[in-house]
């Protein structure tokens, strides 16, 4: 990956880096430093292991000064669910960061570009990079940007639905037949894109792609609950 293309995700960040091997070094992946002959710590995990605890002050703050009423647990609880490796890879394809990572040949072969923890372990790093390139205010700035979404009360909870468990239960209820049909595949073995089709007794109701079968059945489910109107 050129310096010229990491242009792009820093103008998606909206944060230029001083020190551009900090931006490297937080999306060099283990395997691309196993395989070039780099120091262990020439990798993104360090800094993984600080944007971790940067990350979890930011939300946690937030959490802290927008809920003064909840108790520990709930504001724990909260924290979890808006941090977890589901959110971090969401917010992570919204800016394209597994284009950016740079791997070893193995782990692409491996389907490592498409993995959510390689792409959350990133984010990860990238927030620790951009901490140590700036100040707290920066970052806490980016985050908050990023994860706004998640940060109202209770809104993880519609993210971290099992839309597919879900729809199943309701047509249980019913007395009808959920059938999932694979409808086409796009793309090579390493970078499969699949698109699937939700009937209820023959009929469809929703359609969804995602980088795994399960993941676009997942998505079908969730185009189900929209358009009935049920979940939004």
């Amino acid at each position: 990956m050129s310096k010229d293309n990491l242009k792009f995700l820093e103008k998606k960040l909206n944060y230029y880096f001083k020190n551009k091997s900090l931006l490297e070094k937080a999306l060099t992946h283990s395997s691309f430093a196993n395989e070039n002959k780099m120091k262990s710590y020439e990798s993104n995990e360090r800094l993984e292991y600080l944007g971790d605890a940067v990350l979890g002050l930011v939300i946690g703050e937030y959490f802290y000064k927008n809920f003064p009423e909840d108790n520990e647990g709930s504001l724990t609880k909260m924290r979890a669910e808006s941090v977890n490796e589901k959110v971090l890879f969401f917010i992570s394809k919204k800016l394209d960061l597994g284009e950016y990572i740079k791997f070893g040949k193995g782990e692409i072969k491996s389907g490592g570009r498409n993995r959510k923890s390689t792409s959350a372990d990133a984010l990860e790093a990238l927030f620790g990079a951009i901490y140590l390139d700036s100040n707290f205010e920066n970052i806490k700035k980016i985050i908050l940007n990023l994860f706004q979404e998640f940060l109202e009360k209770d809104s993880y909870k519609l993210f971290n639905i099992d839309f597919k468990t879900k729809f199943q239960e309701e047509a249980q209820k019913s007395g009808k037949k959920a059938e999932y049909k694979l409808v086409k595949e796009e793309g090579p073995d390493n970078d499969k894109i699949f698109f699937t089709e939700l009937y209820l007794d023959d009929v469809l109701l929703g359609r969804g792609k995602g980088k795994t079968k399960k993941e676009s059945q997942q998505e079908a489910a969730k185009d189900a609950f929209k358009r009935s109107g049920k979940i939004v």
